[in-house]
């Protein structure tokens, strides 16, 4: 895996919508694909203010009584606590993912623009892929 980077593992991607979208548009985004997890909050040109997840949509919007399409995402997303840039050596971004007990971080490059996220299952069913069998010479070094 020497010599892999963010990128080359990341989502590319990711479900966005823009800072002046509405909860109700967040909502319906959610309601349409249920695997998406978050929506990731953007402006000018990608740069990343946030996340919103349903738990947000409920708590900030849902439980405080707010009216649903009067609500924008910059008021509700969440500023992500940790980015990872997509030149990052895989082996690094990994061991940080463990380290902060994360499942999935944006990747973004110039420090602001989204492109990806990384999720900690790909990184270790990549890291399960390249790991040769216990025991078994490495086919690099076998000399015939």
């Amino acid at each position: 895996m020497s010599g892999e980077t963010v990128r080359d593992a990341m989502v590319p991607e990711p479900t966005t919508l823009g800072a002046e979208a509405t909860a109700q548009e967040a909502g319906r985004c959610f309601a349409d694909n249920g695997e998406v997890r978050g929506i990731f909050v953007t402006e000018d040109g990608g740069r990343l203010l946030g996340v919103v997840t349903r738990k947000t949509l409920v708590r900030e919007v849902v439980a405080a009584g707010r009216e649903p399409r009067g609500v924008t995402l910059r008021e509700i997303a969440e500023p992500p606590n940790f980015t990872l840039d997509a030149g990052l050596g895989l082996e690094d971004a990994f061991r940080f993912l463990e380290e902060e007990d994360l499942e999935r971080v944006p990747v973004v490059e110039e420090g602001w623009r989204l492109v990806g996220v990384l999720s900690r299952a790909v990184v270790q069913r990549r890291l399960a892929e390249d790991e040769s069998p216990e025991g078994a010479p490495d086919p690099g070094s076998v000399v015939l």
